[in-house]
């Protein structure tokens, strides 16, 4: 019956290593990437730069030629006459009835740079949005650092529980033979059987638990994630970690600011004197000439000079505001800055800790198994128990479970400190 178990087993575990041999590797980069691609905030960046290019498109339409077309009917009461008789002369009244079409052609030629900067703001808007963005798809890093290595401790555990199968298997190979000679009792071989069925539960709930976060990361990458798939462990320095800053949220602060400089050249280009070239043609009665009663062409044509002070009376609040603006922002970076350091501080001295705390794992782990193969050898002879030599089996697994959560500790408080300091 153990055998035909250990059988099926071993079949399960050898078909599970094969797949995982010829699975393609995940690494925590290539699942971030993926994350980051298939994040449905990443199509908004695209529909950013669109509105970006439409609105700097319509801005430099103010630079071509804009024409208009107005009519004209009217009567009046009263027209110009002139009593003074000249001899031979007879100047015609134009008529109370008047009719005009007008054709108005203009061409800007100086804004005082109120488009160019306008066309900047635009450009400078969509950075800043951008950044946000870009602010929020870090986040969505950590999540998904968290869940690649919620599968990392789960493999671990998988291969730990292994550890402890084989080991009892070695037990109850040895206590049966025990049974068969007479010299134990089949109670003893029953217990090590109730442990295993025990450790192999485990198994079963882990591979459980496991394929429940391939899930989840299956839905971000927009992938089916094979549960032999494998998950390589990131590879992080052994140094004391220290590193700049390069977090995404100090670029958003930087475009602010470029925005806020570029609002108060606004400012100042609104304020400057605008020149045009325009030609007027029409066709009416009367024309230019108004001492001729008829029906005429006529055209006017110049340069149209334009200079409105009226925004000199907010301009000065106009800056002020900008300004408080850009200081605001000034001290969202200090802020963030000091939380950053002072996160980044606890940080490293919860890896100073881990890396301790491993160390102390090894010789822990040393004298358990000691311990352990000397109980397998007393047990091998009679002396102890199958209870006893259990006892000190779960003890080196304790100590290993411990070594492996302190492990997988210690490369989340490294990704953690990397995530936090914008270099992961």
């Amino acid at each position: 019956m153990v055998k035909h178990i250990f059988m099926k087993k071993g079949l399960f575990i050898l078909l599970l290593l094969g797949g995982k041999l010829f699975a393609q590797p995940y690494t925590l980069d290539k699942v971030n990437e993926l994350a980051k691609q298939n994040y449905p905030l990443i199509k908004q960046q695209d529909l950013i730069n669109r509105t970006r290019d439409i609105t700097v498109e319509n801005l430099q339409k103010n630079f071509l030629p804009q024409f208009a077309l107005s009519g004209q009917a009217s009567y009046q009461s009263e027209v110009t006459k002139i009593s003074v008789p000249v001899p031979g002369i007879t100047i015609p009244s134009p008529s109370k009835d008047q009719y005009k079409i007008l054709a108005d052609v203009s061409q800007l030629v100086y804004d005082g740079g109120a488009v160019k900067q306008q066309k900047e703001i635009q450009q400078l808007n969509a950075t800043v949005e951008q950044q946000k963005i870009e602010v929020e798809l870090y986040k969505l890093q950590e999540r998904i650092n968290q869940l690649y290595l919620s599968v990392l401790y789960i493999d671990e555990q998988v291969a730990q529980v292994d550890l402890i199968k084989k080991d009892l298997e070695n037990g109850m190979k040895k206590v049966e033979a025990q049974v068969k000679n007479g010299v134990s009792f089949k109670s003893n071989l029953n217990v090590l059987k109730a442990e295993w069925l025990k450790a192999d539960q485990r198994t079963i709930e882990l591979a459980a638990t496991r394929k429940g976060l391939l899930e989840t990361i299956g839905l971000f990458i927009n992938q089916s994630i094979d549960t032999a798939a494998v998950f390589e462990k990131p590879v992080l320095p052994l140094t004391k970690m220290a590193f700049d800053i390069r977090r995404p949220e100090l670029q958003l602060f930087s475009a602010q600011q470029k925005l806020f400089n570029g609002q108060n050249k606004l400012i100042e280009s609104k304020n400057l004197p605008k020149a045009s070239l325009f030609f007027q043609g029409g066709y009416g009665r009367p024309g230019l000439n108004f001492l001729k009663n008829d029906f005429d062409f006529f055209y006017t044509t110049g340069v149209r000079f334009n200079w409105s002070f009226g925004g000199l009376y907010t301009s000065k609040k106009e800056k002020e505001l900008v300004r408080i603006n850009n200081q605001i922002v000034d001290v969202q970076k200090d802020l963030f800055l000091l939380n950053t350091n002072t996160q980044l501080r606890q940080q490293q001295a919860e890896i100073d800790k881990i890396e301790q705390l491993i160390a102390r794992d090894e010789e822990i782990i040393e004298l358990r198994v000691s311990v352990k193969q000397a109980a397998n050898a007393q047990l091998e002879n009679g002396v102890i128990t199958a209870n006893d030599y259990l006892r000190e089996v779960n003890a080196e697994d304790q100590a290993r479970q411990t070594r492996i959560t302190h492990e997988l500790q210690l490369l989340q408080a490294k990704i953690n400190y990397l995530t936090t300091s914008g270099n992961k």
